[in-house]
């Protein structure tokens, strides 16, 4: 079949990264797919990187003139490529995609990546219940809501957390070995992780906070040392110094470490102990949590967006708790919870349908039906 992702994100988030991924594996599995985008954005520019054929439009604008030329480009997208399934990953232009599908009789999806809840009015009604063939979440939160407030029908409604490439994050002891020495860590070192960028919303600053607390109530975890797997962006590497020091880890490179970027970060993860994701909002995708997983890493984590989807309450906290993520923290310096973590995680993502090739499969299950009944209509 013929897809278009219309990735239409103006940076490449979690967002930009489903769609992308999404578009890379139905290309590789033998279904051509199109990228459509925003001129000059990174999802167009990695998308083009794997090789996929890309269309920038100006999907988000609001100018009548511009609508027009919008208008106009989707309408000679769809008539020269054809294609079997149009999925919106952004709801800027669905209500244009929908009129769009009425006159060329595409199956139309709509996937919401998204930590916000849309609103239940007529018109969200009927882009969703009607217009839409189905409607994709990224989290079971999302999902609840699309059937309780806006009553998307069941068979239209699905939940598809994403998917990971297990060939490229896998245990790799050789990788640790590197990173560690690389790192400047010694095998009687504990090493908690934090992957992603160096934004409030990542909660990095309550990480040390709870680090903090952790030495206070457990003498083992006095041996755990904090790796920022991330760069500067909200918030600069000064800015991770400055906590360090007033939580009393020292200078930046003693007790807490941030990496920059990073050519390999399924390397760096290898080093990691335990990994923690603490962030405080967002997390409707959670691209590193499933890597930090299919890494055989050990995962502790906020009950933000799809998180509880993927870890038990047993190994959470709520979102900006940082009494509680001192204890999970004391907790894992234990190295049998650990290991039975670890065991969870790894089983999780292989065994749970979280695997790339899930991915892929359980959306083609979606289109499929879709396809296959306008071909009937036909």
């Amino acid at each position: 079949m013929r897809t278009i992702q219309v990735v239409n994100v103006r940076w490449y988030n979690a967002t930009a990264w489903y769609g992308v991924t999404l578009a890379h594996s139905l290309q590789k599995a033998g279904h051509e797919s199109i990228v459509a985008g925003l001129e000059g954005t990174p999802p167009l520019k990695k998308a083009k990187e794997l090789g996929l054929r890309t269309v920038a439009l100006p999907f988000n604008t609001s100018s009548p003139a511009k609508l027009i030329t919008l208008w106009k480009g989707m309408d000679a997208l769809v008539r020269e490529f054809r294609p079997d399934i149009v999925n919106c990953h952004r709801g800027e232009a669905f209500v244009l995609w929908a009129l769009m599908q009425k006159k060329h009789g595409f199956g139309l999806v709509r996937t919401r990546g998204d930590r916000r809840l849309p609103k239940g009015g007529a018109v969200n009604r009927w882009l969703h219940c009607s217009a839409a063939d189905a409607v994709i979440a990224t989290n079971s939160l999302m999902t609840r809501h699309f059937a309780d407030v806006l009553r998307v029908p069941a068979p239209r409604l699905h939940t598809i957390l994403g998917g990971v490439d297990t060939a490229r994050f896998r245990r790799d002891v050789q990788a640790r070995a590197e990173m560690r020495r690389e790192f400047g860590f010694t095998d009687d070192d504990i090493v908690m992780g934090l992957l992603g960028r160096m934004d409030e919303v990542k909660g990095i600053r309550e990480s040390i906070e709870a680090l903090a607390k952790a030495r206070r109530i457990s003498e083992r975890a006095k041996r755990v040392r904090f790796l920022v797997i991330g760069f500067d962006s909200e918030f600069s590497t000064a800015d991770v110094a400055r906590w360090s020091r007033e939580n009393g880890f020292g200078e930046l490179g003693e007790n807490v470490i941030v990496t920059g970027k990073v050519a390999r970060p399924e390397a760096a993860i290898n080093a990691l102990d335990f990994g923690i994701l603490a962030s405080l909002g967002s997390e409707a995708i959670a691209r590193a949590a499933l890597e930090i997983m299919a890494s055989g890493v050990p995962l502790i984590s906020s009950t933000t967006g799809v998180m509880p989807d993927l870890i038990p309450a047993e190994y959470s906290f709520e979102p900006g708790d940082t009494d509680v993520m001192a204890q999970r923290i004391a907790q894992a310096v234990d190295p049998a919870w650990r290991e039975g973590l670890a065991a969870y995680c790894h089983s999780r993502v292989l065994d749970g349908g979280l695997r790339l090739e899930d991915f892929l499969e359980r959306t083609l299950d979606v289109y499929r039906p879709i396809v296959s009944a306008r071909s009937a209509k036909d």
